[in-house]
């Protein structure tokens, strides 16, 4: 079954609910939106630490912090890297050839699943993997067991906004999870300057746009000549991350803001600046004295520098436009509404970043209920779609969910650039991509228990939107497994 143009499918408030701002009806789950779906949103919003994960919660046993995290990667690094010394000595060497100095104590992995194995073995399976897989599977866990699950794609939005690659670094496939537990969950219905100030001393960011490599030329670390500024950092806050492409900064300004920006770091290994894994300021590598951003001098002040400009980047008019931009595309079409924009950028400038009423106020827009379905669900959101409507399969083992990310192109945490992965219809709707979608259909529909009658499932899922055309597809289905896949390949099920 194909999907095509969504002109036909009818906004039915409750599958505007589920399909637009959440991530699907489960069973039984249309009955608690009937009567409100906009208040049910509403109510969602208003529920204290709704996005976030609790390393108490005995659901998400074995994740760590970022710091631990990133120091478990070390530990076993730095381990791997003494075997391999090891096994290239002539076999008369004794122990005490191999040149390594001694692991220090606080890089212990914190975690005893996470321990090293014994120096006659390698390293398996790699720290960095477990971790992985371990927030994979709370995130997919936190994913099905939400409720309507707006606040999850609230989460995934900003993640995906604010994004780094697990391809990029082991320190970030060890932390990506912990970076999205500790910037985005505690923010994404608090303040958008303090999400911006959490995501960018992260060190999951540092490192993933190489701000760790950036010296002040006139600092005291830059007068060896061996490391120079690095504009990574700088460039993808202004142009992705606060004012957008086009609102008026210049190239100074992205080296000015890179000099701020110098001495943003994370401690390394040897724990020489600070304790390993954390984000540091390392003031040898600040580029001294006053310095002009956006027409604006601010003043030579080692690390507040830097989180003064964050600060009144947040509040600037172009940012407030570019994220009204980015939250209407992604959640009301492609081409959204000129109407909504100026809406939610007056919300946004009007609270001071405030993305709990920003939330509120898209939610609010006429046009988000009106507007037809015509988005196509990204990967993840329809496997997590999928799993919420069959079940979430074997408890704790995220294989199988990570391999349909992968095959359909939406690999967790590990997007193509800086600017994250696309955000619109024809990015995930190539027919190669429509292809993999009907193999992933039938692979849930084969595994899925009982589930009575398809028939009567699209009525659960879809409701009164179900087109004539879907339902006689899956009336005349041969099997109930047949049945279910034409389902989950349903434009109904697809759209959002």
């Amino acid at each position: 079954m194909t999907v095509p143009a969504s002109n036909s499918l009818p906004p039915d408030p409750v599958l505007v609910a589920f399909n637009r701002f959440g991530l699907g009806a489960r069973p039984g789950d249309r009955e608690m939106l009937a009567g409100d779906p906009r208040g049910y949103l509403r109510a969602e919003l208003r529920q204290a630490d709704i996005a976030m994960i609790s390393l108490d919660d005995p659901a998400y046993a074995g994740l760590l912090g970022s710091t631990p995290a990133i120091q478990a990667s070390m530990a076993a690094n730095f381990q791997l890297q003494r075997e391999r010394t090891a096994a290239a000595q002539p076999a008369t060497a004794s122990a005490q050839a191999v040149p390594a100095q001694a692991l220090p104590a606080q890089i212990t992995p914190a975690h005893p699943a996470l321990a090293p194995a014994p120096t006659d073995k390698p390293v398996v399976p790699q720290v960095e993997a477990t971790l992985f897989r371990a927030e994979a599977q709370a995130r997919f866990d936190k994913a099905v067991r939400a409720k309507a699950g707006f606040v999850e794609r609230l989460v995934c939005f900003w993640s995906n906004h604010f994004c780094v690659s697990v391809a990029k670094d082991i320190l970030i496939e060890a932390s990506a999870g912990a970076f999205e537990r500790e910037a985005i969950r505690p923010f994404v219905l608090g303040r958008f300057a303090d999400m911006l100030l959490a995501v960018e001393h992260h060190p999951a960011m540092l490192l993933n746009l190489d701000n760790q490599q950036s010296v002040g030329p006139d600092s005291r670390a830059g007068s060896n000549r061996k490391r120079g500024l690095n504009e990574n950092l700088a460039r993808e806050i202004l142009e992705l991350h606060t004012l957008g492409v086009g609102s008026g900064y210049s190239q100074a300004d992205v080296t000015s803001f890179a000099r701020i920006l110098t001495g943003w770091t994370m401690a390394g290994r040897d724990g020489r600046l600070g304790e390993p894994g954390n984000f540091v300021f390392n003031a040898n590598a600040h580029e001294p004295g006053d310095a002009v951003l956006l027409g604006k001098t601010y003043p030579a002040g080692g690390m507040g520098q830097a989180e003064a400009a964050l600060n009144d980047i947040a509040r600037h008019p172009a940012t407030a436009l570019h994220i009204a931009t980015k939250l209407a595309r992604h959640f009301i079409a492609d081409t959204p509404p000129p109407s909504a924009i100026a809406r939610l950028a007056k919300v946004f400038a009007k609270t001071d970043g405030n993305l709990r009423a920003l939330a509120a106020a898209l939610i609010a827009i006429p046009e988000a209920w009106s507007t037809p379905l015509a988005k196509m669900r990204s990967p993840f959101d329809y496997v997590v779609a999928i799993r919420r409507a069959t079940g979430p399969g074997p408890a704790k083992d995220p294989g199988q969910s990570l391999g349909w990310l992968n095959a359909l192109g939406e690999p967790l945490w590990q997007p193509p650039g800086p600017n994250g992965f696309p955000d619109g219809a024809d990015g995930w709707a190539s027919a190669e991509g429509m292809k993999i979608r009907l193999d992933i259909a039938w692979q849930a529909a084969r595994q899925a228990g009982d589930i009575g009658n398809p028939n009567d499932m699209l009525d659960v899922l879809i409701g009164p939107a179900a087109s004539p055309e879907t339902r006689q597809a899956i009336a005349r289905a041969e099997s109930k497994q047949q049945g279910l896949a034409l389902l989950l390949m349903a434009p109904e099920f697809q759209r959002r």
